[in-house]
């Protein structure tokens, strides 16, 4: 991820969001999206041609994923995390296959008066300035728990897993991955996304995969 922003000051006042119910977006992480609704083709389109930053954030409640229709305006969760256009893809039949790089969470001030086809919001950066910060990998000390808890969790559920990806994989990639793509509710999927840091974020996710099954919530996997 390029370094452009090192501080909340770095970052425009205004963004558009994608509200998505289940797609979570770390910080440092790339999440792929399929664009097809027209509203957000727009988006993509005014985003490349700006600053290449949207929004992800969940609807707030439990609503169901993945998208919300085009008649729908929902409340939108307090947190999301920016991300930065760095992939993108058209195909024949006009969808857009684009990848965001998250670069750090927002707290929602308003939403704006909108001016767009798209939702807008003021965003405040200031509650997750260490987002900003260089790789707090060294911080987090309970990979092998993790490890130990994610094995309970797939032996129990009957489950597999691609071992040697997950030995090699860096633990902040490691604890996003699984915080993305396990399939808990979106209040569950929100509550690690709001973790404070990457160790506490790890501690919740050790915490769901050790009462969690599959399909008992309503996460959205990608």
């Amino acid at each position: 991820m390029p370094r452009a922003y090192r501080k909340p000051s770095d970052l425009p006042a205004v963004i558009s969001v994608f509200p998505l119910g289940g797609a979570i977006l770390f910080p440092r992480a790339v999440l792929p999206l399929n664009i097809f609704e027209p509203r957000y083709l727009n988006m993509i389109d005014d985003a490349l041609a700006g600053d290449r930053l949207i929004g992800m954030i969940q609807p707030a409640g439990l609503l169901p994923a993945p998208l919300q229709t085009d008649g729908d305006n929902p409340e939108l969760a307090e947190v999301g995390c920016v991300g930065r256009l760095t992939s993108f893809q058209e195909t024949d039949d006009g969808r857009y296959l684009v990848g965001l790089s998250g670069v750090t969470r927002f707290r929602i001030i308003e939403e704006t008066t909108r001016q767009t086809p798209y939702r807008t919001v003021r965003a405040d950066w200031t509650a997750f300035a260490d987002d900003l910060l260089p790789d707090e990998e060294s911080t987090v000390h309970d990979r092998t728990e993790l490890v130990t808890a994610l094995n309970d969790y797939l032996e129990r559920n009957g489950l597999n897993a691609d071992w040697s990806a997950i030995k090699d994989a860096p633990v902040d990639m490691l604890i996003n991955s699984l915080s993305t793509g396990c399939p808990f509710t979106n209040p569950e999927k929100q509550a690690l996304l709001e973790a404070r840091t990457l160790h506490d974020r790890c501690s919740a996710l050790i915490a769901l995969l050790v009462m969690e099954r599959p399909g008992q919530g309503g996460g959205y996997v990608q």
